[in-house]
């Protein structure tokens, strides 16, 4: 049962969009989302939107072009569906991936697209770049990880590899316009044989530690930065200038670089810091900043200022890379529910915000549509749709319509396949 599955450490935190019960129950929905009223009135008890796969979307590249693995996704005002993707010779197997890209070609097909790809509500590819600069002026991630289009539309892109210590960011265009940190501040300089190559900085107000996500607060045109894959903190920067304004650890404390954490045991007493990698962290509409603690299976809620409100574990018995991957808000109003994607389980989780409840889930491991190899990302439209990309040989982009409300389910539901 898929109730069970979350532990909460208390229940402070944050009806849905007001539609008629009986309406709700003809339609299935209410803006794609009903209230807990509605679904009391109607005798169904608790209700929540469900999903299917398209396996139609989106459409097929053009160029002979293929993804790499997928490491971000985002959705603009348009609702227009951006992604990154690791586009480097590495991240594919040349002789029966890239033949096309080899030199000389050793067959028709394939090659990389490039790294950022924008596709329109209909799946269409509308627009594609990114890449490293050929004259210099900014300095492209060793291994691009995370995609934010903020309020402005304006694109930036994360990096996780060993030297990515900075965060770009660009118009929808590709036109550059600001690199926040430099690359390669980590590496310990003079670092002898048996010294490490990289070194933490939890406490730098100018670079980051491997940068995982990034999301906006509008509202006080703020960049919240996951930070990271190497640092072990969250870092607030103001949108227009990348300067550095606040930045803590878990349970909103400063971060601690040379604590030893030891490898994540369930049932052990919660890690006073975050064990990393910090792979998402996301503001809501009421100010609340969502973290993921990934290999600790948890998501730790903050105020704005860093202020610690909450945690939750989602599937606590999970090792190796952990549960819990990314998270996306429903787009009503009160984003009345909460979408985790969980690259270890290969599932999506639907969850009650207000009480970080775990409702049900959906996806299982596969090829086919529907199914998951390593769910990394996760995104939702103005009209409730899901999109999430896949990393590691996953490599692709699927998206999940918003039927609307239903009952919740006892059990999860596996492939999402479609109905009809």
């Amino acid at each position: 049962m898929t109730r069970d599955r979350a532990t909460m450490t208390s229940n402070r935190l944050p009806c849905a969009l007001g539609c008629m019960a009986a309406l709700a129950l003809v339609l299935g929905a209410c803006d794609g989302y009903g209230g807990s009223e509605s679904a009391d009135m109607a005798g169904e008890g608790p209700m929540a939107p469900r999903f299917e796969v398209d396996p139609f979307w989106p459409q097929p590249l053009p160029n002979h072009w293929i993804l790499g693995p997928a490491i971000g996704v985002a959705v603009d005002s348009r609702d227009h569906v951006w992604i990154v993707h690791r586009n480097t010779p590495g991240a594919f197997g040349a002789i029966n991936e890239i033949g096309a890209a080899q030199d000389p070609p050793l067959s028709e097909c394939c090659i990389p697209a490039p790294p950022v790809l924008e596709f329109d509500p209909d799946g269409n590819l509308v627009g594609h770049w990114g890449g490293p600069s050929e004259s210099g002026e900014f300095e492209w991630p060793t291994s691009n990880h995370g995609i934010l289009v903020d309020h402005m539309d304006n694109v930036w892109i994360g990096g996780n590899g060993g030297g990515d210590s900075h965060a770009l960011k660009f118009t929808r265009d590709g036109e550059f316009l600001m690199q926040v940190g430099k690359a390669n501040a980590r590496v310990n300089e003079g670092a002898g044989e048996d010294e490490p190559r990289f070194v933490r900085d939890s406490h730098d107000m100018e670079n980051f530690g491997r940068v995982a996500k990034l999301s906006v607060d509008p509202g006080a045109n703020e960049v919240y930065v996951a930070d990271g894959y190497f640092n072990r903190r969250v870092v607030v920067i103001d949108a227009d200038t990348g300067e550095f304004k606040r930045y803590w650890g878990a349970y909103g404390e400063a971060p601690d670089d040379e604590l030893d954490l030891g490898q994540y045991a369930p049932g052990d007493p919660p890690a006073t810091q975050f064990r990393g990698p910090v792979h998402c962290a996301d503001i809501s509409a009421d100010g609340l900043l969502y973290v993921c603690d990934r290999a600790a299976d948890r998501i730790q809620v903050f105020q704005a200022d860093g202020t610690y409100e909450d945690e939750v574990f989602i599937a606590p018995e999970t090792l190796s890379q952990g549960s819990t991957w990314d998270v996306a808000f429903s787009p009503d109003e009160e984003q009345k529910f909460l979408y985790l994607a969980d690259g270890q389980n290969m599932k999506v989780y639907v969850i009650e915000r207000e009480s970080m409840e775990v409702l049900y889930a959906f996806g299982d491991g596969g090829r086919q549509p529907g199914q998951f190899f390593a769910v990394h990302s996760i995104a939702t439209d103005s009209k409730g749709n899901i999109y999430t990309t896949e990393t590691y040989e996953g490599k692709r982009l699927q998206k999940f319509v918003n039927l609307g409300m239903r009952p919740v389910p006892e059990e999860d539901l596996g492939t999402p396949w479609p109905a009809e």
